[in-house]
């Protein structure tokens, strides 16, 4: 790490870095796609009322699109610290290096964090509409799921970077929010 490192950046990494950093750059890492498929039971849900967080799914011929940050070498102990501290809570991610692209073909080494399709909390079986359901109702030490969601699509789409299965649970749980009280699946 004595140039520092890369990290791909496909969530809440987008909104709430939390690290220092030198440079970031759209970039796209193959073989995985961005979906709501594992519990959260710390951050955005409860053991009781688990929420769903976004994780890189491995899925052959996938593509994910999304934020690389390159950390300064004299933060690379502390960032790598702040990311081990924050992503790996339990065994549901894996930490691993791969390549990814910039828009430009250069491509780089980066850390990312993906899931562990073995780990009790991937729920990569669930319908877009249950997907919809559990975040519309979770809430945990770091707030709603729907805030959790709502700011990754806003900043998705602030870089210009569409994600249809994203779009598609903003409505479903934005239509759940305008239910009145009492009514609905939730």
């Amino acid at each position: 790490m004595q140039d520092g490192f890369w990290v791909f950046g496909y969530g809440s990494l987008i909104w709430r870095t939390g690290f220092p950093y030198r440079a970031r750059q759209l970039a796209t890492l193959q073989g995985y796609r961005r979906r709501f498929c594992m519990e959260s039971h710390h951050y955005r849900g409860t053991p009781a009322l688990p929420g769903l967080v976004l994780a890189l799914d491995p899925l052959t011929g996938a593509s994910c699109r999304g934020l690389a940050f390159h950390v300064d070498p004299a933060d690379a102990d502390e960032v790598m610290a702040y990311l081990r501290g924050r992503e790996l809570i339990s065994d549901a991610y894996r930490e691993v290096v791969h390549e990814i692209e910039f828009g430009d073909g250069v491509q780089v080494s980066a850390v990312c964090y993906v899931m562990n399709q073995a780990h009790h909390q991937y729920r990569g079986g669930l319908s877009v509409l249950e997907q919809a359901e559990m975040i519309a109702r979770a809430s945990g030490s770091a707030g709603a799921n729907t805030e959790y969601l709502f700011n990754t699509f806003a900043s998705l789409r602030e870089l210009g970077i569409e994600d249809a299965e994203l779009a598609e649970l903003v409505e479903l749980v934005k239509g759940f929010e305008r239910l009145p009280s009492g009514s609905g699946s939730i």
